[in-house]
């Protein structure tokens, strides 16, 4: 018999929003699992407590938020329509099948407005973490990091060409002790201070979004963007930092900041870290090292100028303190440079006869000189490190961590673009996408083990 069900749509039923929402729906597992309800203290102060109009409950305004990086809805607007059709929204809301849902410019007045210059969304994302910490899904011992770009919300034919100054290295002033110190040790002259010149780079300026920066990387796209700098932890991949920085900022720069920033902030008793071989820098190494922390660092391998012998066929005497050449010729030392590399050069009336020495150096006097740092050790322990079975198994890790969690912030959670502008808007989408997959984690899991 044919039927249709043209009379259900204006049909009056009684049901309970409770019974329309799939008992093993993840927003479920979620509300039952993670703790919301610190947001409210962390707020309070930002709204006043005996004036003006009653507000929205900041604990939608914050859920609204989370369902948008939960399912990668993109558009505030969009959220809105979605949260207006989806019974397991309005549940998580705590919003009836009648109740009327906050506007989507609530949530970008409150941003521009109430949470501007505040650090609501890292506390946030840090609270999550100390929850994850509190059910033993956090061990703190092992940590692994890497970078990922982001596609800035801005053309990259539109820009500015101007002059900034370079980078600060954080650990000159240490490393120039370390230099008078080698150079004083080995009877050296102390070298004359260094005339202070402000050095300077061209850059391109996004006439849209000035924050970003513009990445020129082998193997990645061309064009405006921003890096998120973000850490897991071994144990249950549970992401303990995120840091976002222009897209034309090295890797490495921020990561002895942030890993001493985890260490304080969540009380980390760090013993292995495994990174990229962008990390592996001297300073990086020298600092892991003497930390006495595990490091494992991938390497890149170093093209040497064609025809000539590569650096790794000099072999290092560390008891006498020379090189030795394919030919078994000694380099001794001779200086330490105000960069911190020390020079070992070769006996030129020796090598001019030398039947090696077309493919050893091209110099016009026929000397051969190798540069070795004065923090060069700490590198090679990581190197040594690395080779260990330990080492291969920990870097193996990578994959399935920390890439992994790259790679599901894109695909389902919308971090592949930035939604907004401005390095504080695009901060605040990296720490609320990081957050959401922590809080799915930790549902999860309880969900299976409880």
């Amino acid at each position: 018999m044919l039927r249709t069900n043209k009379d259900k749509q204006t049909a009056f039923e009684l049901v309970s929003l409770e019974s329309l929402v799939p008992q093993d729906h993840m927003l479920r597992k979620v509300d039952q699992y993670v703790d919301f309800s610190f947001i409210l203290e962390k707020v309070r102060p930002l709204y006043c407590e005996d004036n003006g109009r009653p507000a929205i409950d900041p604990l939608v305004l914050f859920k609204m938020v989370f369902l948008g990086y939960f399912y990668g809805i993109r558009s505030e607007r969009r959220l809105e329509q979605e949260i207006q059709t989806n019974v397991a929204y309005r549940w998580f809301l705590g919003l009836g099948l009648t109740d009327r849902v906050p506007d989507h410019s609530t949530i970008s007045w409150n941003r521009r407005k109430r949470f501007k210059d505040t650090t609501i969304f890292q506390d946030i994302f840090d609270e999550i973490v100390l929850q994850a910490i509190a059910h033993r899904m956090v061990g703190g011992r092992v940590l692994i990091s890497d970078s990922t770009h982001l596609k800035a919300n801005a053309n990259k034919h539109k820009f500015t060409r101007e002059e900034v100054l370079q980078n600060t290295k954080s650990y000159l002033e240490e490393l120039n002790t370390a230099v008078e110190q080698e150079r004083k040790e080995r009877g050296k002259k102390k070298l004359k201070p260094k005339e202070e010149v402000e050095e300077k780079k061209e850059i391109k300026r996004s006439t849209t979004d000035s924050d970003s920066g513009y990445m020129v990387r082998d193997g990645k796209p061309e064009g405006f963007f921003y890096l998120d700098h973000r850490t897991v932890d071994l144990k249950y991949n549970v992401i303990t930092d995120v840091y976002v920085t222009p897209g034309n900022v090295h890797d490495s720069l921020p990561y002895l900041e942030r890993l001493e920033r985890q260490v304080k902030r969540f009380e980390f008793k760090v013993e292995a870290v495994a990174l990229d071989a962008g990390y592996l820098t001297t300073p990086i190494c020298k600092k892991l090292k003497e930390k006495k922390i595990f490091a494992v660092i991938a390497h890149r391998r170093f093209h040497p100028t064609q025809g000539l012998f590569a650096k790794w066929k000099f072999k290092y005497d560390a008891q006498n303190d020379v090189y030795s050449c394919p030919n078994a010729q000694i380099l001794t030392y001779r200086t330490t440079d105000r960069h911190g590399y020390r020079h070992y050069a070769s006996d030129a009336e020796v090598c001019k006869s030398c039947p090696m020495l077309a493919q050893c150096t091209r110099s016009k006097n026929h000397r051969k000189v190798i540069t070795r740092h004065v923090w060069e050790e700490s590198k090679e322990w990581v190197r040594e490190n690395r080779l260990t079975p330990a080492g291969k198994k920990l870097y193996k890790r990578r994959k399935e961590t920390i890439e992994r969690s790259f790679a599901d912030a894109k695909e389902l959670h919308g971090l592949r673009y930035c939604r907004l502008r401005g390095i504080k808007n695009v901060t605040e989408q990296a720490l609320m996408t990081a957050a959401v997959q922590n809080m799915k984690k930790i549902a999860m899991h309880l969900s299976k083990t409880v």
